[in-house]
Order: C-alpha cells, then sequence, then structure tokens
C-alpha cells in the first residue's frame, strides 16, 4: 500500500492512497474533546454533501460514502495545480481557462453552492486526449487542446442564495489572480467575469462586487 501526507493544512491532512485522496480533519487538542468531535463531524459532513452536489454539475471529485466520520474519501484527480501552470501558458490559453472558471462558478451560484475558497491551488488542470466529449476544446493555431477543471477542497463551502455571498466568492478569486498571476490578472479575471455571465444574477453580483472593493479600499 502506497501511502503518503500530500499537503496539510490547519484543518486536515491530505492523503494520497494509491488512487485515492483521503482528506483527515484533525483533532483541535485546544477544543474540550466533545466539542472538537462534535465540530469535526459537521464539517466532514458539511463538505461530503457540497462535493457530491458540486460534482453533479461541474468537474468536481464525488466523495465515497462515509466510512470514517472525520475522513472524506475520494477519486484522486491525476492532474496539475492550476496556480503552479496557468503563467506558462499563452495569454490566449490563460483567458480560455478563466472565461471556463467564470462559466463553472456560474452553475456553482445558480446551485446556490459557495465555494468559500476560490483560487487556482484550488483548482486542478487535466489535459490530454479523451474520448469524454465534453471536454471544451481551446484552439490554439491549428492546434486543439482538449482539458478540464476540476474544483477542489470545499472545506469553507456552504449553501446560500445570498448576493453578498456570491460577490465574496468572486472578489476572493479575483484577489488570487492579482496575487498570483499579477502580469495578466485583469484581463484574467475579466475573462472570468465574460463566463460569469451565465449567472441569471451576474449584474447584480458584479454590482455588489464593486461595492466589497469600496469598502475595503477606504477601511482603515
Amino acid at each position: 500500500m502506497n501511502t503518503k501526507i500530500i499537503a496539510q493544512g490547519a484543518e486536515a491532512k491530505i492523503i494520497l492512497n494509491n488512487n485515492l485522496i483521503i482528506k483527515d480533519r484533525i483533532s483541535k487538542s485546544y477544543r474540550i474533546k466533545e466539542l472538537d468531535d462534535k465540530i469535526r463531524k459537521h464539517r466532514t459532513k458539511s463538505e461530503k454533501k457540497l462535493l457530491e452536489k458540486a460534482s453533479k454539475i461541474i468537474n468536481a471529485p464525488n466523495p465515497f460514502p462515509l466510512t470514517d466520520l472525520y475522513q472524506i474519501k475520494m477519486p484522486f484527480i491525476g492532474g496539475e495545480k492550476l496556480s503552479e501552470n496557468l503563467n506558462d501558458f499563452s495569454i490566449e490559453k490563460q483567458r480560455g481557462i478563466c472565461k471556463i472558471i467564470g462559466e463553472n462558478i456560474a452553475k456553482l451560484h445558480n446551485a446556490d453552492i459557495i465555494h468559500g475558497d476560490l483560487t487556482t491551488s484550488n483548482m486542478i488542470l487535466v489535459e490530454g486526449n479523451t474520448k469524454n466529449n465534453q471536454i471544451p476544446k481551446l484552439k490554439r493555431g491549428d492546434n486543439s487542446i482538449p482539458f478540464k477543471i476540476f474544483f477542489i477542497d470545499f472545506g469553507l463551502g456552504f449553501i446560500s442564495h445570498k448576493i453578498e455571498d456570491k460577490a465574496v466568492d468572486l472578489h476572493l478569486l479575483k484577489q488570487a489572480l492579482e496575487a498570483k498571476h499579477f502580469k495578466n490578472w485583469q484581463r484574467l479575471f475579466d475573462s472570468v467575469l465574460n463566463g460569469y455571465k451565465d449567472y441569471k444574477d451576474s449584474k447584480k453580483v458584479s454590482e455588489r462586487l464593486k461595492a466589497i472593493e469600496k469598502r475595503g479600499r477606504y477601511k482603515f
């Protein structure tokens, strides 16, 4: 059995076990055990439900039934973190990828799913030949490059119909693009917004996004 920890944060360890990803929520020693158990169980169950719902409408890992109250098990996605690869592509491909990201966020928001941590580090790029006709193809010259974008880590996600929550979701992605992909971040975010037009209340969200940015700009 080939098992290794591939990531560890404050909330969970991410373990690769052959072709299986296990998200194991970490116990917090500073919390009363009964409270800690309750919180970990609730967050594990909530994230699993979000993943199940999201995987039906976008590319996201579909978790297996819970066998451990503190662990989510799901298929391993054989791709690369978008955060580590986006800058290496032509600007045309970067913008094409970001448009698809916007379309996927629109699908989540139409289902009232808030991701809660939209960064390119929580997106997996899978490229290559496939028989799946649903994979979008981005033309570069005479070539056609098939790819999928998978959204991962819904640990901070929740269900909400509020325009404010959806605008904050976009605001987080905008900040992530500016920090990690600063050379072309404005053009990339414009492409995200172009794809996001598929959301039924995209204009309201865009207006609220501007208000959120103003609040941040004048905050002391």
